[in-house]
């Protein structure tokens, strides 16, 4: 039997819509090509995808209220959405950015997880994830800004924020040296050893060998308690006055220990430990 013409897809077989989804969330509905073998291919979207989506209208008023009002009239997690509707230009992004706060806690919270947990948020993938990283460290070197070339203890409140946005978040404890001139100018900022969760090996010898080094005659230790805790502890005390003994010796000041926590910080010297 002779076979008939082939059967034209309906509206509901059109090449698109048996597509996998993109993997990059920010095409996920972005146009397809048309498929050049179907003749007569029908190039406009079905309504349900050609209308106006719902949250259009919400992200203008948003952004109004941002450009009249400011930054104060708007939440954390309205602040995070404006940004969202950049890198992720075709989705609802309240939603997401709800999800993210509740998930890490606050705004700095966000900004500060590891881009493997962010993309553990649903609506976010790897790209996204990689821009608020990357937002981050623009922050991050905005506050080191402030502080470079600046004497260091006149300028107090920048480098607890400049430390608070570098270690806060950091999953493993990290142990940081600023180390300064005669002038109290940072000379540099080095991280010289990252540990586990609750513990960094610190060597008096190194500290004082990379202060020689760099020519410093003052330095400040930071650390931070990925627990969110800044109390110190009965190691870190201990530790801190090894350090300032060693640095003594050739005439090196050890102004503080800083502590970090996630919602604060804690200075040796402010508690009068050292």
């Amino acid at each position: 039997m002779a076979k008939g013409p082939a059967a034209t897809s309906s509206d509901d077989e059109l090449p698109f819509a048996t597509e996998e989804p993109v993997a990059d969330e920010r095409s996920f509905f972005g146009g397809r090509p048309q498929n050049p073998t179907v003749p007569n291919a029908r190039t406009a979207l079905p309504a349900s995808l050609s209308a106006p989506e719902h949250y259009h209208g919400h992200r203008e008023r948003l952004r109004d209220r941002f450009r009249e009002q400011g930054d104060t009239a708007l939440a954390d997690y309205e602040i995070l959405e404006l940004l969202l509707f950049r890198l992720i230009p075709r989705r609802d992004t309240k939603p997401i950015a709800k999800a993210l706060i509740e998930r890490f806690g606050s705004l700095s919270g966000v900004f500060g997880a590891p881009a493997a947990l962010l993309t553990e948020v649903k609506g976010v993938g790897e790209n996204v994830a990689l821009d608020l990283k990357l937002i981050s460290t623009v922050a991050h070197r905005t506050l080191k800004s402030e502080i470079r070339s600046k004497q260091v203890l006149s300028s107090w409140s920048s480098v607890i924020q400049y430390c608070h946005a570098a270690m806060a978040h950091e999953t493993r404890e990290q142990f940081r040296i600023l180390f300064l001139d005669k002038r109290n100018v940072l000379i540099a900022d080095e991280v010289q050893g990252r540990g586990t969760v609750d513990h960094t090996p610190v060597y008096p010898r190194e500290v004082v060998k990379r202060a020689l080094e760099l020519s410093a005659t003052a330095i400040i230790l930071v650390h931070n308690h990925p627990s969110g805790d800044p109390t110190p502890s009965r190691a870190d005390i201990d530790m801190t006055k090894v350090i300032i003994e060693a640095a003594k010796a050739l005439d090196i000041t050890v102004h503080d220990h800083i502590i970090i926590g996630k919602d604060g910080h804690v200075s040796l010297k402010g508690l009068k430990l050292i």
